[in-house]
């Protein structure tokens, strides 16, 4: 059975209706799923074997049967590892169909059948009783419910709803307790990632500032949590203002409230500075006297110790809702309010905490719109003063004082920049939801009569709306909110092709062309994400490699996925290669672009896939790159744009290139269909 799906195509801005299969959602759902890493996180499993063992043994020695709820089984990993310990009987509960499915032949295939029944179900819809799910109420609760902010995956009611119905008082539970730590730093970098800063240009009239509007300056943001691999956050980026603090611990063992409330603790600066953003990560004790304690700190807080890497569970970056200057020694509280999914912060001074001590504080509404269209890598990039520099490089050398000037791009600073410089007239053309974070911009530098706004699609453009002048000077980053790989914002290529007929002959198009480059690398860990697991901890888990496989290869074409890889080490085996170009000068052509050709690996190393990113040539001599910056040493190891994602082709197969004298090639198929903007790519090792 085929159904109809509806979808903007964000390279060619199309509206489509895309025939899927049924079960379309299902392989999606598995192929970018991260039951892999989870499997591949072996500090995790053992320690959660540990406390799997330890609890069963502390039933057992209470001269009782132990019988195990395990809530979000999955593929059923943790409940085989208490039936191994002497549980009883397990009850594995499981919501996602597929993965319950795959749960039965799991456990079947690892001979467990008869101490393991997996439900199918919602854990707040499990039965007790004669005729129920669960004969019993089980004296173990097993759960893997957290996510990097560990609430937000809903454990707070599952565990409510688990201790009220379905386990005993006084039971066992693995893990015992989670416990969240805060840190206050000061980091321009990631502050550059919540407010938009001051953006200062040189014209020919002097200098020009764009100043960011008050209600962007004053707005607390969204309450989203920003996840990221703080490993690879270098010390130079930030300053810490505190030690780590502990802010609260949740005992899994007892009845769990989820019903909102808050923390408070008392934090004395150890340096002076501006406390800007919090870092926050947890862990987690398997047993009640926290000697088998799995941690997500990082590396800064225990240096001596081996780092796991896991990309399901990373740490938190928290914004204040303003910056606050703290002095060394002048103690200040910090308040953490959460409901059932979510956490968010308040820093006070001392003075003004007797008084708001009961005040309850709103989760974090963002007021100017920007942070719900911009999201944090993109804040980032508005912000980043070189990038800007070369866009007003650029446009020095293409704008004149009889300019008339169109932009077409997502919540873009070009408009402004193109008016300090000195064009004639600047048109914006941009969907009216895209736009109202951008009219407080304008406001608070007195540009509403200076640039025009144009609510309309490109296709939809008519002479009126430009007073029936034609544009001389066409410019985009190109930046769009709906663009997820680096190609989907060639969408400027087809918005330049509709709006054809309202530039002038001789049009300066900026950026003029773009190119796709591409370059074979080894990954430090990324590739765990897509590595088979085969066996876990002593259980066979190939049934859910196959599954995954299966989803990964349910397009006829295997397709490359976004990843920011700032935060994700690698190095290159090949050197970096420009394989298309796209002349924005020209209108997109009716035929596909294609190329083949092959990429000599010069490192010896493990070829885990390709990484393809777009570089935009402002001008001839003038680039902008949303992939490699440089490649740092000889060693290989990359740099890449911080603000982007890079799109990540993993190669179904592994090569192992060990000598230097031959260590081979890749060959390559790449092409652009340029009817439905979408890239399909082979490689072959």
């Amino acid at each position: 059975m085929k159904t109809f799906c509806g979808r903007a195509n964000p390279t060619t801005g199309a509206m489509e209706w895309l025939e899927e299969a049924e079960d379309y959602d299902y392989h999606q759902e598995i192929a970018r799923s991260r039951y892999a890493d989870m499997l591949h996180d072996k500090d995790r499993n053992v320690k959660y074997y540990q406390g799997i063992r330890a609890a069963v043994s502390r039933v057992k020695e209470r001269g009782e049967k132990a019988i195990v709820l395990d809530i979000g089984t999955g593929t059923g990993l943790l409940s085989m590892m208490a039936a191994s310990a002497g549980a009883d009987f397990c009850y594995a509960v499981e919501v996602f169909k597929p993965m319950a499915n795959a749960a039965v032949k799991i456990v079947e295939k690892n001979g467990f059948s008869d101490k393991i029944k997996v439900i199918n179900k919602h854990s707040t819809e499990v039965t007790v009783g004669p005729d129920g799910d669960m004969e019993c109420r089980a004296n173990i609760l097993v759960t893997e419910l957290f996510d990097t902010e560990l609430i937000g995956e809903g454990a707070l009611p599952t565990y409510e709803h688990a201790h009220k119905y379905l386990v005993q008082e006084g039971c066992e539970a693995v893990p015992h307790r989670a416990t969240v730590y805060v840190q206050l730093v000061e980091s321009k970098r990631m502050w550059s990632w919540n407010k938009l800063f001051p953006v200062h240009v040189k014209a020919e009239d002097g200098e020009k500032i764009i100043v960011p509007p008050p209600e962007m300056e004053n707005c607390p943001g969204v309450p989203s949590v920003c996840d990221i691999q703080l490993n690879q956050m270098p010390s130079s980026d930030f300053t810490t203002l505190t030690d780590v603090v502990t802010m609260f611990s949740v005992d899994f063992s007892k009845p769990v409230q989820s019903a909102s409330t808050y923390y408070r603790v008392q934090l004395e600066p150890v340096k002076s500075g501006k406390a800007q953003i919090l870092l926050s990560w947890w862990d987690i004790d398997m047993d009640p006297s926290g000697t088998i304690n799995c941690s997500m700190a990082p590396y800064w807080v225990k240096p001596t110790s081996a780092l796991q890497w896991r990309d399901h569970w990373m740490q938190c970056v928290y914004f204040l809702p303003k910056e606050e200057p703290v002095l060394q020694g002048e103690k200040v509280f910090l308040t953490a309010w959460r409901d059932e999914y979510s956490v968010w912060y308040k820093l006070q001074k001392a003075r003004e905490e007797e008084d708001k001590a009961d005040v309850c504080v709103e989760s974090p509404v963002c007021r100017c719109h920007a942070h719900l269209l911009w999201n944090r890598p993109r804040f980032g990039e508005l912000n980043d003063q070189t990038r800007t520099r070369r866009y007003i490089e650029a446009l020095r050398k293409v704008l004149n004082t009889d300019s008339v000037c169109l932009c077409i791009s997502d919540g873009s600073l070009l408009p402004v920049l193109a008016h300090y410089l000195g064009a004639k007239k600047v048109q914006y053309i941009i969907p009216y939801f895209r736009y109202l974070h951008f009219i407080l911009v304008f406001k608070a530098n007195h540009l509403e009569d200076k640039i025009k706004i144009i609510e309309a699609r490109p296709e939809l453009l008519k002479p009126s709306h430009l007073e029936d002048k034609k544009v001389s000077v066409l410019v985009g980053e190109p930046f769009f909110s709906t663009s997820l790989l680096p190609w989907h914002n060639l969408y400027f290529w087809y918005a330049r092709t509709a709006v054809t007929s309202h530039l002038t002959s001789n049009v300066t198009v900026l950026p003029q062309s773009a190119s796709l480059h591409m370059m074979i690398v080894e990954f430090q860990d990324l590739w765990r994400i897509r590595s088979p697991c085969g066996i876990c901890e002593g259980f066979d888990v190939q049934t859910m490699d196959d599954m995954i496989k299966d989803s990964l290869n349910f397009r006829e074409s295997k397709e490359a996925e976004p990843h920011p890889l700032w935060e994700y080490p690698c190095k290159s085996l090949s050197d970096p290669q420009e394989v298309l170009t796209f002349d924005f000068r020209k209108t997109v052509p009716q035929h596909c672009l294609s190329t083949e050709g092959s990429v000599n690996l010069l490192r010896k190393g493990r070829s885990h896939g390709a990484v393809l990113w777009m570089e935009y040539h402002l001008s001839a001599d003038i680039s902008i790159s949303t992939g490699l910056m440089q490649i740092s040493n000889e060693k290989g190891n990359c740099e890449w744009n911080p603000h982007c994602k890079q799109a990540v082709y993993f190669f179904s197969s592994v090569i192992e290139s060990e000598t230097l004298s031959d260590p081979g090639a890749v060959t390559y198929a790449i092409n652009f269909d340029t009817k439905t903007g979408e890239i399909a790519m082979d490689f072959k090792l």
